[in-house]
């Protein structure tokens, strides 16, 4: 039997920023709900344990004049440390691999200690137990006769005065019925809209020292052999743990693709690097909760930010929240909190002129 709720706010998504709107919300009296198909939080934000520290499979960096995130880190006590640059990028195509002066690929970054995901974590324990729901995949939004918004997933019908789809817009119409009320315009943006690694696979080889700043190289490099296309050091603070990762198409993976990863991987920094002892492959076009069917056809960057997703749909009660939808910073985590906050202090703006004209 389908149980029956009511909330001021349902927020669909508890990636970063789902669960930052849930806690804005939350933090101003309203009745929020956030609404998560998987069964973890953090989204796009993954973290695997790599004593002593933590290797991202996902989000990774933040850079200079992101404000947002660096306020966040700060305020949840994350610690976070410069992105490594010192050392030389190797380039690689069918000639074979040069080795050019100072890195050429990374800007000053930083990362996160414990791992992005330990913002998540963070945010999801301040809200109340009740907030965040996991295994709820939202399988319809509708507008309701007598006002607002009906979410229903497989075990619950909910009514919300609004809602915040903090999901990429192209998985929100793959999954959910939103019973043709989306205008013909919103739909085809959403559906053709990227989607932020959507496509990709992030290959992390982990060993058991970071070998290749001894010989001065950055760790940094670009390939058009491939299958990594583009590579990175992800080693930890210190160099620890010592790391390596790389950007594959995710059409890439397959059988034979880590054999081939290691082989590229001995070619660029040598045969201290085609044994790591771990070798960790998170392809986000297999995640069912991340990418649609068809994501790899989704290739019109510059509808990131679209206008349409800085205005409520459904009469004013639907709000974008993920990082494809932030006007500024998108595809990064700023992008994502940018995102949240508009869309949650559109909730309360209108709740609060609702308030004030009653």
């Amino acid at each position: 039997m389908l149980q029956h709720h009511g909330h001021d706010v349902v927020v669909v998504g508890a990636g970063i920023a789902g669960l930052v709107a849930s806690a804005t919300l939350v933090a101003a009296g309203r009745d929020t709900v956030c609404l998560e198909a998987r069964d973890r939080i953090g989204g796009r934000l993954l973290t695997a344990p790599a004593p002593p520290g933590a290797l991202d499979l996902g989000a990774t960096w933040y850079w200079d004049g992101e404000r947002r995130v660096a306020e966040l880190a700060a305020r949840l006590g994350i610690d976070t440390f410069e992105q490594h640059l010192v050392g030389d990028t190797l380039v690689q195509d069918a000639t074979g691999v040069r080795r050019l002066p100072g890195n050429l690929i990374d800007a000053p970054a930083r990362r996160f200690a414990p791992g992005a995901e330990a913002l998540t974590r963070a945010l999801a324990a301040e809200l109340p137990a009740d907030v965040v729901r996991l295994d709820s995949p939202v399988t319809a939004i509708h507008c309701r006769d007598t006002g607002g918004l009906e979410v229903r997933t497989p075990n619950s019908v909910l009514h919300a005065e609004h809602v915040i789809v903090a999901v990429p817009p192209a998985l929100a119409l793959a999954h959910i019925d939103f019973a043709q009320e989306l205008s013909p315009e919103l739909v085809r943006l959403a559906r053709t809209t990227p989607v932020w690694m959507g496509a990709v696979a992030k290959v992390v080889a982990r060993y058991p020292a970071a070998f290749w700043r001894e010989v001065g190289l950055a760790g940094a490099a670009v390939s058009r052999t491939g299958p990594l296309q583009e590579l990175h050091d992800i080693s930890g603070p210190d160099g620890l743990p010592a790391a390596l990762f790389g950007f594959a198409p995710a059409q890439a993976v397959g059988p034979g693709f880590e054999q081939a990863v290691t082989a590229q991987l001995a070619q660029l920094f040598g045969s201290a690097a085609a044994e790591p002892k771990a070798l960790l492959v998170q392809d986000w076009s297999g995640e069912p909760w991340t990418a649609p069917p068809g994501v790899h056809h989704l290739a019109d960057y510059s509808l990131f930010g679209h206008r349409l997703y800085q205005r409520p749909a459904l009469g004013g009660r639907l709000h974008w929240a993920s990082t494809e939808t932030a006007d500024e910073y998108a595809g990064h985590i700023e992008g994502a909190l940018a995102a949240a906050e508009r869309a949650a202090h559109a909730v309360l703006s209108l709740k609060s002129h609702a308030l004030e004209s009653g």
